[in-house]
């Protein structure tokens, strides 16, 4: 007899002995174990504690209706919210599946049974099962999940070459210049090039130029010497001197008025300072890292930002791309965000609802990853199941994705839409070949021909 002690378990929950049969000969690749009712149901998840469960909505001593089934499936997921649960029923299908799955179904497949397409279904729900373990294992440990550089999170091709770029230049001493939306990480970047790089046992002094109002950016960025204007009682010297040996940080540096970039521009081209109220200057050895969202092509062409400090400060530029450019990171960064924020308020959320990662996955997020990271927060807080769901998000205002330009060509567009479907599957599945292939609708080959064919990597 062949031992199938090793593999995963499979419950199905059917009063039909017929079907259990059938269900158990098609599921060679697990261990299936099968209850009739709900106390036989209980009694097998308390002894076998399966990852996957199929449960039809029809159990006595309600088999007509759906009370009995429903009260199995809350049962179930009050004693183990990780496990994936598919329901199954003929009766009101649509209100069926609305219900269990804003109880808590992974998902709904209404009868007769298609063995084949059940089978897809209950595949991807043992290896989503298999992906939120490791993450939370990973959780738990304190380790990094899909980390690309320093606290960037990622499985983005996009964000990929970004991170290859700052391990480049985080060995030289260029001036580097972050260009992206609010909300990308740029200071997170900022922070992975100054660790990477030969200062990294140094100072990281951050300043935010549109935090600060115009009369008292000179001080903090150079300090000042005591009695150098009314209320300085004591010489305090600026973030460029408290960088000294390190790296400074100038996010937002569009803000900077004219007259400081004069001031500014001296210290780079000279490596000087002197403090407001001061006389002798003081040599000041540090790197300069900036940032901004602003156009500052359009802003030197009309004269608000100074040419000679622009190519002072943009030795090397990096664009870090819009979440909404990053392809199957909205997904990946939900569900971090979901465990940890579950995790640190102690609540009963256990991840993201099917409809929550369509929606997560189906909007453009123009406050990027700050406005996504809010979002889930607010959500786990919220959320009344197991489950963060669409509604628990409220997306109802939010931006949807924008269509890129109309392209004429069929196979470009094919091209574009390839692509785009076999990373958003790859992310989705963990860089697992088979899942992303069963996501797809395509057989592995096929897959491996089209990674080959557009250049792209699992």
């Amino acid at each position: 007899m062949t031992d199938t002690s090793d593999l995963p378990v499979l419950l199905v929950i059917e009063d039909d002995e017929g079907l259990q049969r059938q269900l158990k000969w098609a599921y060679e690749g697990y261990r299936v174990v099968a209850a009739t009712d709900r106390a036989q149901a209980i009694d097998m998840l308390r002894l076998h504690e399966p990852s996957v469960i199929t449960l039809d909505l029809g159990l006595p001593p309600d088999p007509d209706g759906t009370s009995e089934g429903f009260s199995t499936l809350s049962e179930i997921l009050a004693l183990k919210p990780d496990a994936k649960v598919i329901v199954a029923s003929g009766h009101g299908a649509r209100e069926s599946a609305l219900k269990a799955i804003s109880l808590g179904a992974y998902d709904f497949y209404r009868k007769p049974v298609d063995i084949d397409d059940l089978g897809l279904i209950v595949a991807r729900a043992f290896h989503l099962h298999e992906i939120e373990a490791e993450n939370r294992r990973l959780e738990a440990s304190g380790a990094p999940v899909d980390t690309v550089i320093g606290s960037i999170i990622s499985a983005a091709p996009e964000m990929l070459k970004v991170a290859r770029t700052i391990e480049r230049v985080a060995t030289t001493d260029v001036s580097v210049m972050l260009l992206g939306a609010s909300g990308t990480g740029k200071e997170l970047l900022a922070r992975a090039l100054h660790e990477k790089g030969p200062r990294a046992g140094e100072s990281f002094v951050a300043i935010n130029c549109a935090a600060i109002p115009e009369n008292l950016l000179e001080a903090e960025l150079f300090g000042y010497e005591r009695g150098a204007f009314t209320g300085a009682v004591k010489t305090t010297p600026g973030k460029i001197e408290l960088a000294q040996g390190g790296t400074l940080f100038l996010d937002e540096v569009g803000d900077i008025p004219l007259p400081l970039q004069v001031k500014l521009l001296r210290f780079l081209q000279e490596r000087v300072i002197e403090r407001i109220g001061g006389r002798s200057p003081i040599a000041v050895d540090t790197r300069i890292v900036c940032a901004t969202h602003q156009d500052l092509d359009a802003m030197t062409a009309d004269g608000r930002f100074r040419e000679d400090l622009y190519y002072r400060l943009a030795e090397i530029v990096v664009k870090i791309p819009s979440l909404a450019e990053r392809t199957g990171d909205a997904v990946l960064l939900a569900r971090h965000f979901a465990a940890r924020f579950a995790r640190e308020m102690n609540t009963k959320v256990q991840g993201l609802s099917a409809d929550a990662i369509d929606a997560v996955d189906g909007y453009a997020w123009p406050g990027n990853v700050r406005e996504l990271e809010n979002r889930i927060k607010r959500a786990v807080i919220m959320a009344d199941g197991k489950l963060v769901t669409a509604a628990d998000l409220d997306l109802g205002n939010a931006v949807p994705a924008e269509e890129g330009p109309v392209a004429i060509n069929l196979r470009a567009v094919r091209e574009v839409a390839d692509r785009r479907a076999i990373r958003q599957a790859l992310a989705r599945t963990d860089n697992n070949i088979s899942g992303a292939a069963k996501l797809l609708g395509i057989s592995r080959p096929t897959l491996y021909d089209l990674l080959k064919q557009y250049h792209l990597q699992a």
